[in-house]
């Protein structure tokens, strides 16, 4: 199983980081599957680091091997959505930044793909306007609608599959809406597409 994530794609997000660079094509990074966290269990904060931010994502499982998928058949590669948290080490992503390196080790760490219950995207009348949202503490933090990718679901799953073969159960995040933000201990963690809530966990 692969998790596939996506950079960059919503230009709120963009603004609130200050990046004016523009992709002309799908900004992408994997996380291994030890990356995994599911079944509303709790995120541990990690030692390695002070600013563990969140970043809340419509992830969408792939159910069809597929490889050099054309965006117009895109659609026949996935029947569940769900919501999830990309969680990033904002201060290791800065140090690696700011010498060039490579930040996996920000974005790639145990637990940091949480992931909530799937549901079929049939419950939807259009994959791209749907909303999502997270509410920390009872409290909205971060809110969007997938209208405003800039790259859609299914033109990731064209673009991934030219250099990737996608299998049954792969998991692909597809970007962050403005309004991420820090995470400490004791907080509680809803994530909801559309008002249903499926992500429910605490952070410890």
């Amino acid at each position: 199983m692969k998790i596939f994530a996506v950079g960059l794609n919503y230009a709120s997000h963009n603004k609130e980081m200050e990046r004016t660079f523009i992709s002309k094509e799908p900004v992408l990074f994997m996380k291994p599957d030890t990356a995994l966290l599911k079944g509303n269990k709790p995120f541990f904060l990690p030692d390695f680091s002070s600013e563990i931010h969140y970043e809340t994502e419509l992830v969408v499982k792939i159910n069809r091997l597929g490889k050099n998928i054309a965006e117009r058949f895109a659609h026949r590669y996935y029947g569940e959505v769900t919501v999830g948290i990309d969680f990033t080490a904002r201060d290791l992503q800065r140090k690696q930044k700011e010498f060039g390196l490579p930040w996996e080790i920000a974005k790639s760490f145990d637990n940091s793909a949480v992931i909530g219950e799937f549901i079929p995207i049939g419950n939807m009348e259009d994959i791209q306007n749907v909303d999502l949202r997270l509410d920390i503490n009872n409290q909205t933090v971060q809110r969007g609608n997938t209208k405003e990718m800039i790259y859609p679901v299914d033109r990731i799953i064209a673009y991934i599959s030219q250099f990737f073969t996608l299998k049954i159960g792969d998991l692909i995040f597809t970007g962050t809406p403005a309004g991420i933000g820090p995470v400490a201990t004791g907080d509680h963690l809803q994530g909801y597409l559309q008002d249903r809530k499926l992500l429910d966990f605490r952070v410890k």
